[in-house]
């Protein structure tokens, strides 16, 4: 695996200035080195730029070390960041609830130059990696968009962000047209050359880097559109349905046209207590099946209840 010509990023989170600076030159020539003076202000950063690591103080006014893992071992998009306790606590009980609260490692102050740079080195190579093998078990092997495990986790994850910011989510379900009839006449490597044209198609489409547009099963796709309002994804939902066309692939055995084509389904909702995402899901599922329905190579969209 290639190690990232980007240097990682680094947050170090201490309330002393003094090793702050230290720090900052221990590491600045090796990585892109953040700093914070408080826990308040470390999950902050951390919630506007998420690093690649973080070297936690643990004595800290306001809110100590323990506190801030915490939170953010608690919170689904912080919890793989890898932290690293540096404190003047080295009891073997302190050592022991900071590796148990989730932390990766543990430095005792005072710190020795060489030994925290080789575990920061360390500790970020297992982080990309890590990355990059999650990356790849996120992929449909066939059409390279994300699979149904990543639209899944991703659905929830924006799921609750809606919820908590009371704003609105989309989905858009799409399909291809008589597909079965597209693999019996023109054979499955014609089909799958298919699918992935679809799929580059429809990746193509979206505009906004939160939006995702993943394959659900066979040939269905899912696509969801973060703080986005039903007419937002109807409009995205046609644009999609264009650019399949676009892409000239003859179809003869076609209900719908004399190229490949897709019916999609839109729907959105503002997420509440009570609810589950599989209401999204359903609706956007009943506006696909009403699209079919209603002759194919269309766009059909609703508000959920």
């Amino acid at each position: 695996m290639d190690t990232p010509t980007t240097p990682a990023d680094v947050l170090v989170v201490d309330d002393a200035p003094s090793n702050l600076a230290i720090l900052t030159e221990t590491l600045r020539n090796e990585f892109a080195v953040r700093i914070a003076t408080s826990g308040p202000e470390a999950l902050r950063l951390v919630c506007d730029t998420p690093p690649d690591l973080i070297l936690l103080d643990i004595l800290m006014p306001e809110m100590d070390g323990y506190e801030v893992c915490r939170r953010l071992k608690a919170d689904f998009s912080t919890r793989n960041i890898p932290i690293i306790f540096l404190t003047a606590k080295n009891e073997v009980s302190d050592e022991t609830l900071g590796l148990a609260l989730g932390a990766v490692d543990y430095i005792t102050k005072p710190i020795t130059v060489p030994i925290v740079q080789a575990r920061v080195r360390a500790h970020v190579e297992l982080k990309r990696r890590g990355d990059l093998l999650e990356t790849l078990s996120m992929r449909d092997g066939l059409t390279g968009i994300p699979n149904r495990r990543r639209f899944d986790e991703y659905l929830d994850q924006t799921w609750r962000h809606a919820m908590r910011c009371n704003t609105t989510l989309s989905m858009i379900m799409a399909d291809i047209d008589d597909f079965k009839a597209y693999n019996d006449a023109y054979g499955h490597m014609a089909g799958d050359e298919c699918l992935r044209s679809v799929a580059r198609a429809l990746s193509d489409a979206l505009r906004r880097p939160g939006d995702l547009v993943a394959r659900f099963g066979g040939e269905e796709f899912a696509v969801v559109l973060e703080n986005t309002d039903l007419r937002g994804a109807l409009h995205l939902a046609e644009a999609m349905r264009s650019a399949v066309i676009d892409l000239d692939i003859g179809h003869e055995d076609s209900r719908a046209a004399e190229v490949v084509t897709v019916s999609l389904g839109a729907a959105t909702l503002t997420p509440k207590a009570g609810m589950t995402p599989e209401a999204l899901i359903g609706a956007a599922d009943r506006m696909l099946y009403a699209a079919k329905q209603a002759g194919r190579n269309r766009v059909l969209g609703e508000m959920a209840l």
